[in-house]
């Protein structure tokens, strides 16, 4: 029976690899899941992995936060004697994070055949870390499963054989559908705010922000900038806002704090997968700078303004409900009266994004995989 080790380690992952392992050991395949603790929060780690129904990590690394470097670094020293211990068929990797190239390295250099979900997706912008993740393990992986049809230019145009390339939808959309009837209402989120009803009973309903890149909130004036336009949005549309921690903590370093203490911007610590799916369901509009959410309210049907120049899942915009809105506060602040006075993009749900992705994935490599295994 061959092996595949199937690799985890920051939270916007772990709806990737959900209905992965799912589907695997509906297989013949030996699926394990190895957690590098990339993301380390035990109380946060615990609460995705309960509401998403991830068996416990056959294997945790426990690495912890640092820089890109020492993190990346830091796996790659961890995964070695794991993946001679293990001697798996294949190392399956999801996403862009840094787990994703870490342990995609030390499997290529080691011989190990590597997989790679989410592949081909690119915002062209290299000053992002992620974009450099997902180039350099696109280049080392040996078969590619994409989330939309436009990806396999990418991946063309970068010299990968599209042989090794197999377009299945997009895992994430799995991980919504299965979990969308157990979806916390927002009513019961914010039931223990100070003043549930002007985000509840607003005639134009509530709008849903989340904010951690680096090029919105570690520039003072940037953030600021976008601060203010937000406040101004939120006095015809109360905002939600999750706060990340690191965004948190660069609002009261720059000392916006004051800022979001207006009755119409509701401030919460860092949410579950199924209280932001409640959220995001109950949203009039999305203000986001997430990957994740592009897709997630494209295929709830809700409005999205992205706070960014470029998006690595142009299907969002293209067929979804997505429109990118850089981080200039005019163009926000038109791009959100809009929506509240003409109702938004409607879009459609892109193929293959119908809740069967990982099945396709499991069916495909339990095949490669046998076959690898006869010749």
């Amino acid at each position: 029976m061959p092996k595949i080790l199937c690799v985890v380690g920051a939270r916007p992952n772990f709806m990737k690899i959900a209905p992965i392992i799912t589907a695997l050991r509906r297989t013949s395949l030996d699926a394990r899941l190895v957690h590098t603790g990339q993301h380390y929060d035990v109380e946060m780690n615990q609460r995705f992995f309960e509401q998403l129904g991830i068996p416990h990590p056959d294997i945790g690394l426990e690495v912890g936060s640092a820089s890109h470097a020492v993190q990346t670094a830091e796996i790659m020293k961890r995964f070695e004697p794991v993946l001679d211990a293990e001697q798996p068929a294949a190392v399956l990797v999801v996403g862009d994070v840094n787990s994703t190239i870490a342990c995609a390295l030390v499997a290529a250099k080691k011989g190990v055949k590597v997989v790679h979900v989410e592949a081909g997706l690119r915002s062209f912008d290299r000053t992002m870390p992620e974009e450099i993740n997902r180039v350099l393990t696109d280049q080392i992986s040996d078969l590619l499963f994409t989330t939309e049809r436009e990806a396999l230019a990418n991946l063309v145009r970068e010299g990968i054989n599209p042989d090794r390339v197999c377009f299945v939808g997009n895992v994430m959309i799995d991980t919504l559908r299965s979990c969308l009837p157990r979806a916390v209402p927002p009513a019961q989120i914010l039931a223990n705010t100070p003043d549930p009803a002007v985000f509840l009973n607003n005639p134009n309903g509530y709008g849903i922000l989340t904010l951690h890149r680096p090029s919105n909130v570690d520039d003072p004036a940037v953030l600021e900038r976008l601060l203010r336009a937000l406040s101004e949005i939120s006095l015809d549309l109360p905002l939600v806002f999750p706060v990340h921690p690191r965004t948190r903590s660069m609002i009261d370093k720059a000392g916006f704090s004051a800022m979001l203490e207006s009755p119409h911007f509701c401030c919460l610590p860092p949410q579950g997968y199924l209280e932001m799916l409640g959220l995001m369901q109950g949203a009039r509009l999305a203000l986001t700078d997430s990957g994740g959410v592009q897709e997630e309210t494209t295929a709830l049907g809700v409005p999205c303004l992205t706070l960014r120049e470029n998006t690595e899942r142009p299907v969002t915009v293209t067929e979804g409900t997505n429109t990118i809105v850089g981080a200039d506060p005019e163009r926000i602040r038109r791009a959100a009266h809009e929506v509240l006075t003409q109702g938004g993009k409607a879009g459609r749900i892109p193929e293959h994004w119908d809740g069967r992705a990982a099945e396709r994935i499991a069916t495909v490599l339990a095949n490669w995989l046998t076959n690898e295994e006869k010749a």
